[in-house]
């Protein structure tokens, strides 16, 4: 018998899909449970309860809990089993398949172990220690490789356009995810990013941004192209739709991270440049869920009767909805109101649980009658379960878009001179949108209650039958006629040699001068002409490339990769000169003393970040409210940079000297003392726990190695340092009548927080020489806001 004809029975491994589709909806309700809390306490400041039940420690667990836990979980779910149908082909390894599943739940139990303890790097959706990301980097390479050999071992000849989603997640976020989280480590729980400042912000947000696109929308992008055609019997309405989709999201979605960063200090052709393609995203996604949508074409009437075709269908409206909000909130005009506001929550909110969460639910009512040979136990608890749970976050949306625009449009307010605010006290906004945070709660508990009822559900329906692995006879392929295809094939055809092509000419127009820019616009979009006038022509050579590409699964990866690496590096690479402190025109930050650098690292342990942010915008309400805006070399040794992404609370760029030591002390203890209508949390903690002296010379000796240029100083001299600052604080404190120890962590809250918007300027000839300055370390017995920057020494 020919090779080609030969047939074999196989057994699907269904078994690490049925774990991973529990564990995703248990962690769900852990999340989302943890994320009811915290929009309680947003209303409640009483339910702060202790250190490591506060808000600002619970929300990275929140965060975390439903990005990788819940959507991570049942993204592997989606995966392994569509994966092995469309390869015709069992996981090439079951003990890799095991060692995924149980690493990445204990990844998730340590996570949810470190973070309340406040053990965390500080940046949103990347706050795990570093212990804890090799862990995780190491898992992912296991599933990397355990993925690939699959495709390696196919028995389909072309690869499906799922699989090239769940090819571009896996390659993407392993690169996402290294870079942004290399960190010099001072201890097995704390450690400093490599990035600083500016480019600490590019690459949080290129990652930050991108992990919502490669991790949240790709991967469940490739299930919807699986499992959407399933429940509806019909295939993917567009195949040419298909390909366009992809090769643009994935192009295009990688250079949309600075729009996170619009009306800062970023440099504005990196905003424009972010803001330029964000806006190009409306086609790709909007082609991508049409696609989705029009499978549905002659089978509308299921969504009258199926509860599976309702959450799929509801969740590919929410992915469009997402998409159209997304680029139109990235809009500098739109972002200037928009940005530090629940407006933004809401949108993320309406991808993580409109877009995703619905997915979810959706693949886990098909999959679980399959998995257990059974029917789903009650189709009308399922639909009780659409209706609660899509009413619960459009409640939530909405609630989240009328108090992000009403405090936007209060915070931004002047008057008709523009010469004063409207609303001066940060307070005011916050009591106005308190309603709306209220329907928040009410709004997630009714899809956390959804939650339950699937839960319920599913696990009826997993005892009504029993757990089953699918066996399928399948046909043999030549290995000879598969993944044969070389390099030069691969990279010298018209279509590769046109898109890079044209990526230089418009990479010219970035970058060239003015004149030179013009000129490689017109020959780009020249360039744009010849190619679609040379696919009119030979458009079924490329057509059949293309296809021989698809039975080629490493050149495809190949391609890729390049794809969304170059973007990343266009980005990030200027940026590594330009932050620099002898790169600076007009303001450098003053280095942090060695308490007032511990009292970052409590003040970023404490997850204060979640609600003040440290940049104020170009715009005249920021500088009229905070001061004067921020500048780039202002945060050139912030390791991490801390400009925040959501103001809960006032901007505390330029809070030092701002208020005495006093103020500090009273409002840490109970802000209501201070600030009447704050609901912050009190910390009681700081005023009895030690800081940390003994990690604090490793701390300084990884700034330094990190560039920042502290003076010499032996360990001795590090902790005496600190203390002496420290009874100067508390020897201040007693004027007011208020007691400290010097080696409390209050104290070095408010040495931290005194240091803040301090900055030391430059002269003329020694901008030509060198900028970086070394700071006077201990400053003066008193108050902090009477001290002056020291003088810049050569």
């Amino acid at each position: 018998m020919n090779a080609i004809t030969q047939k074999q029975t196989i057994t699907f491994d269904d078994k690490v899909v049925r774990q991973f589709m529990w564990a995703s909806i248990l962690w769900g309700l852990v999340g989302m449970l943890v994320g009811v809390i915290i929009a309680a306490q947003l209303n409640y400041h009483e339910l702060n309860l202790t250190s490591w039940l506060s808000f600002g420690r619970l929300r990275p667990l929140h965060t975390n809990a439903v990005i990788f836990a819940f959507v991570g979980n049942m993204m592997f779910a989606g995966i392994y089993y569509s994966t092995q149908r469309l390869c015709k082909a069992r996981m090439a390894s079951d003990l890799l398949s095991k060692i995924h599943f149980w690493g990445w739940q204990t990844i998730i139990v340590s996570a949810a172990v470190t973070l309340p303890l406040g053990f965390t790097r500080g940046q949103e959706y990347a706050e795990l220690i570093w212990p804890i990301n090799i862990a995780v980097a190491l898992i992912w390479v296991v599933f990397a490789v355990n993925f690939f050999w699959t495709l390696a071992k196919r028995n389909e000849p072309s690869l499906y356009v799922a699989l090239w989603f769940y090819i571009a997640t896996i390659i993407t976020v392993a690169m996402l995810y290294i870079v942004n989280h290399l960190s010099i480590p001072t201890s097995w729980t704390h450690s400093y990013t490599l990035f600083a400042g500016v480019q600490n912000a590019l690459v949080q947000w290129w990652y930050g941004h991108n992990a919502v696109a490669f991790f949240l929308t790709t991967p469940i992008l490739g299930i919807m192209y699986y499992f959407l055609p399933k429940a509806v019997d019909r295939p993917v309405y567009s195949y040419r739709l298909s390909i366009v989709h992809f090769w643009s999201l994935v192009f295009i979605y990688i250079w949309a991270g600075p729009h996170h960063l619009l009306n800062t200090s970023l440099p504005k052709w990196l905003q424009m440049l972010g803001m330029f393609f964000s806006l190009m995203l409306w086609a790709p996604s909007w082609g991508g869920m049409l696609n989705g949508l029009l499978t549905l074409r002659g089978a509308w009437d299921k969504l009258r009767t199926d509860p599976v075709v309702k959450f799929f269908i509801a969740a590919v409206t929410f992915y469009g909805m997402a998409t159209f909000e997304g680029p139109l909130l990235s809009i500098r005009a739109v972002n200037a109101l928009s940005h530090y506001s629940d407006w933004t929550i809401g949108h993320v909110h309406s991808g993580a649980l409109g877009w995703n969460g619905l997915m979810a639910a959706g693949l886990f009512y098909w999959l679980t009658p399959r998995l257990y040979g059974t029917k789903l136990h009650s189709v009308p608890l399922a639909n009780l379960h659409f209706w609660i749970a899509l009413f619960g976050i459009l409640l939530y949306v909405a609630a989240m878009w009328v108090s992000g625009i009403m405090q936007g449009l209060m915070l931004n307010s002047t008057n008709a001179a523009g010469t004063a605010l409207t609303y001066p006290n940060f307070i005011e906004t916050l009591t106005a949108i308190r309603p709306m945070m209220a329907f928040r709660i009410i709004g997630g508990s009714m899809y956390l209650i959804g939650m339950g009822l699937m839960l319920w559900n599913l696990w009826m329906t997993a005892r009504s039958g029993k757990a089953v692995n699918e066996t399928r006879e399948v046909t043999l392929i030549d290995r000879g006629s598969v993944d044969t295809m070389g390099i030069k094939t691969t990279f010298l055809a018209d279509p590769v040699t046109f898109f890079f092509g044209g990526l230089f000419l418009f990479m010219g127009w970035i970058f060239l001068p003015k004149g030179a820019d013009i000129t490689a616009l017109i020959c780009a979009l020249i360039f744009g002409f010849l190619a679609v006038k040379k696919f009119a022509v030979a458009h079924s050579t490329w057509s059949n490339w293309y296809e021989r590409l698809l039975e080629n699964w490493l050149p495809f990866t190949l391609l890729t990769f390049i794809a969304v690496a170059l973007g990343g590096l266009i980005q990030l690479v200027p940026t590594v000169m330009v932050n620099r402190a002898k790169n600076m025109e007009d303001r450098i930050q003053q280095v942090y003393t060695p308490l007032e650098l511990t009292g970052r690292d409590l003040y970023v342990s404490e997850g204060c970040y979640n609600c003040h942010s440290q940049m104020i915008r170009t715009m005249l309400p920021d500088v009229l409210r905070y001061g004067d805006y921020s500048r780039l070399g202002e945060s050139i040794y912030d390791h991490p940079f801390q400009w925040g992404s959501k103001r809960t609370g006032p901007d505390l760029a330029r809070v030092g000297g701002k208020y005495p030591n006093s103020w500090h002390f009273n409002h840490m203890m109970d802000p209501r003392s201070t600030s009447v209508g704050s609901n912050m949390p009190s910390y009681p903690h700081l005023f009895t726990s030690k800081f940390d002296q003994k990690t604090l010379p490793k701390k300084i000796a990884a700034m330094v190695q990190l560039g920042v240029p502290y003076p010499i100083m032996t360990d001795v001299e590090i902790k005496e340092n600190a203390i002496k600052q420290g009874i100067a604080i508390v020897e201040n404190l007693k004027v007011d009548g208020l007691a400290a120890s010097p080696d409390t962590q209050i104290v070095a809250i408010i040495a931290y927080l005194q240091k803040l918007g301090k900055y030391d300027t430059p002269e003329p000839n020694e901008a030509l020489i060198n900028r970086a300055a070394v700071p006077q370390l201990i400053p003066g017995p008193g108050n902090p806001d009477k001290q002056r920057p020291a003088r810049p020494v050569q």
